[in-house]
């Protein structure tokens, strides 16, 4: 499993806040947790004006790259943010993302060719998110004819069907499963990815469903994740998904995630004896 380390994202509140007044100890200390944590790239997003982006994402990318060598994970929908900061990124980076959006593709498609960059593509075009998974492929669909155009190999586009809340449509889990077994199987040299968040909202002890969708997800072919890798359940339940789905040989990764104490939670000290 691939994991998008999601905490560098300035549309939290405490990131907003850290960028704002330049708290680079609190974004290195967010780096470094979540590269200890496993992570495989590290998402960074400014969520600034696009005025501002150029400079505060340089410095997050800076800050990022001063404390670890996980590669980034840039997102904007910004060409010119993204032109103005790849200089300084040091390892080829993702970049999240292209989508159906004709703006996307014109401006965001050619820096991805150009740069080598994996990307994520979004399930969506200038209508929104489709209802349908047949929709949402269809939609994928013409964004891999302009991938292919662009020189740009399947292997490197992660298709991110977007989880949309089961709190306002029962069957929004279900549309997701097929969306990416449909993806998996017309295109079976992309990657599947997707965030967790969105598919619990409005929900009591979001935590469960988020783990229980993930592993449903493991099954339909979901292979990325967008998390906070130091999340130790929802590591937990890759680790044990990937072994009931027999893609663990010879159980190594879940013996091992055991033995380093990854699968529990850390046990509470003993109180103090008289």
């Amino acid at each position: 499993m691939r994991i998008i380390a999601e905490k560098i994202n300035g549309t939290r509140k405490a990131v907003a806040k850290a960028i704002a007044e330049r708290d680079a100890a609190f974004i290195q200390n967010l780096a470094q947790k979540q590269a200890a944590a496993g992570a495989t790239w590290m998402d960074v997003n400014a969520g600034t004006h696009p005025d501002r982006e150029p400079e505060d994402l340089l410095w997050l990318i800076d800050l990022v790259q001063g404390v670890t060598d996980v590669p980034i994970c840039l997102d904007s929908a910004n060409p010119a943010a993204l032109r103005a900061v790849l200089p300084a990124v040091k390892k080829t980076p993702m970049i999240n993302s292209i989508s159906g959006e004709p703006e996307r593709l014109t401006g965001i498609l050619p820096i991805v060719a150009e740069h080598g960059c994996d990307v994520i593509a979004l399930c969506m075009d200038d209508k929104g998110i489709p209802a349908t998974a047949e929709a949402r492929l269809e939609v994928i669909r013409r964004v891999f004819v302009e991938t292919r155009k662009a020189g740009v190999p399947d292997e490197k586009v992660t298709v991110d069907p977007l989880a949309m809340t089961i709190g306002t449509n029962i069957q929004a889990g279900q549309i997701i499963f097929a969306t990416m077994r449909a993806i998996r199987a017309e295109f079976p040299k992309a990657h599947i990815g997707c965030g967790l968040s969105n598919v619990s909202f409005g929900l009591p002890i979001r935590a469960l469903i988020n783990r229980t969708f993930l592993v449903l997800a493991l099954d339909a072919g979901m292979d990325t994740a967008i998390i906070d890798p130091n999340d130790r359940d929802l590591q937990a339940a890759i680790y044990a998904g990937e072994l009931v789905l027999g893609r663990d040989k010879h159980c190594l990764r879940y013996t091992r995630a055991f033995r380093a104490g990854l699968l529990e939670a850390p046990k509470a000290p003993a109180p103090a004896t008289k």
